[in-house]
């Protein structure tokens, strides 16, 4: 199981600008490297991350072997409702994993 450090503002004013930054703990084995007894390391990275605010789809990114281990993502918002950030990855073993955050919006 994975593990997410999520920033996201706890209140925010409506029309508001947020930043949203996420990283997610994981190996991300790109598959060409060999462990100590000479077998190729199957790859295993996450290819799929979207985020949901207040259920809408509003940031998703498709990853490839290229990005680091535990990547880092950070994109904005506007403040609208209040709601539930919820954020949620896919990776190459077919595990999807998912946290989430509130927002209050005044």
């Amino acid at each position: 199981m994975t593990r997410a450090l999520v920033n996201v503002p706890k209140t925010a004013k409506r029309g508001e600008i947020i930043e949203i930054r996420v990283m997610i703990q994981h190996v991300m084995e790109t598959g060409y490297r060999e462990g100590p007894n000479g077998v190729t390391i199957p790859r295993n990275i996450i290819h799929r991350f979207v985020c949901k605010y207040a259920g809408e789809e509003i940031f998703s990114a498709e990853l490839f072997p290229a990005i680091a281990a535990n990547p880092y993502m950070a994109f904005s918002a506007v403040a609208t409702e209040s709601g539930t950030l919820t954020f949620e990855w896919t990776d190459d073993k077919g595990e999807t994993q998912n946290t989430s955050a509130e927002l209050t919006v005044t």
